[in-house]
């Protein structure tokens, strides 16, 4: 997932793995606790969101782990590689930090370390971050993503009131990596089925015949899907930037770091396009 906008990250903080589960073919849950996490404020926002820290290949820090003095004394090669992932729960009384990861193969570097990490092992990270929660004001609500905004709009449909109105739409590779959610809005899961990347999505967005009324909107996922459903919604329907939380959180043949590096850029060249320049959604 991209990194997303939020409050300041404080020092790195050192957890545990407690457990892991698989929750589908594609999706791993890794549970992290420990003392260090008493206080850990990740109540505020359903999208909030950790960095993980992951020590470059063959390199051993020294303790206590220090990132300010890594930066300084290691050449930027062994810095650590942060990748960011969403809080799918956090369960204060019991210190206890739910994350979920995408799965494929090897492919990657945090789904495969989460697929084979066992309880005991340390973890450290940074955050959290994050700057949403659905609007309790709002006359309804759109949510729509990938698998990486899945932990998000899971966790924000979870946080509605009952009886509010919502619509979820998530694309996913098929009827195998459908989960339960517990909430009373029924998800609309959208199978790829060897479609592209987001062209379901697009479709099941557009077609939606929207109530009337004031909507806020969770759209994220791959960025170039991201950018579609931007046009539908700033230009064409004309959602007020203050009413939609829009980003890519990744994009197809980038890994973490090279979208990061680009994201600024294709922002900048997305805003141009589609509203003459005017301040990034």
């Amino acid at each position: 997932m991209a990194d997303r906008p939020g409050r300041r990250p404080r020092k790195p903080l050192t957890a545990q793995v407690v457990r892991t589960e698989r929750l589908t073919p594609h999706m791993q849950r890794v549970v992290l606790g420990g003392e260090e996490l008493a206080g850990f404020p990740a109540d505020t926002c359903t999208d909030h969101y950790v960095k993980l820290l992951f020590p470059a290949e063959g390199v051993t820090y020294p303790e206590p782990f220090d990132l300010e003095r890594i930066r300084e004394e290691f050449p930027r090669e062994q810095w650590p590689v942060t990748r960011t992932y969403t809080v799918r729960q956090w369960d204060a009384e019991h210190r206890e930090l739910t994350l979920d990861f995408v799965i494929h193969g090897d492919e990657g570097l945090a789904g495969p370390w989460a697929a084979r990490v066992q309880p005991g092992e340390t973890v450290r990270f940074m955050g959290p971050g994050g700057a949403y929660a659905p609007d309790p004001a709002a006359d309804w609500h759109l949510l729509a993503g990938d698998e990486s905004a899945l932990p998000a709009i899971a966790r924000s449909l979870e946080a509605l009131p009952d009886g509010a109105r919502a619509f979820a739409f998530v694309e996913i590779d098929g009827p195998q990596e459908e989960q339960k959610i517990d909430s009373d809005v029924e998800v609309v899961w959208l199978h790829r089925a060897g479609r592209p990347t987001g062209q379901a999505l697009v479709e099941a967005v557009r077609g939606l015949d929207f109530p009337e009324g004031r909507v806020h909107a969770f759209v994220h996922g791959e960025a170039g899907c991201v950018k579609e459903l931007r046009r539908l919604l700033r230009v064409e329907r004309q959602i007020p930037r203050e009413d939609l939380s829009i980003s890519g959180y990744w994009r197809l043949g980038h890994n973490e770091d090279g979208w990061q590096a680009s994201k600024r850029e294709w922002n900048a060249r997305i805003e141009v396009e589609q509203e003459g320049g005017a301040t990034a959604a």
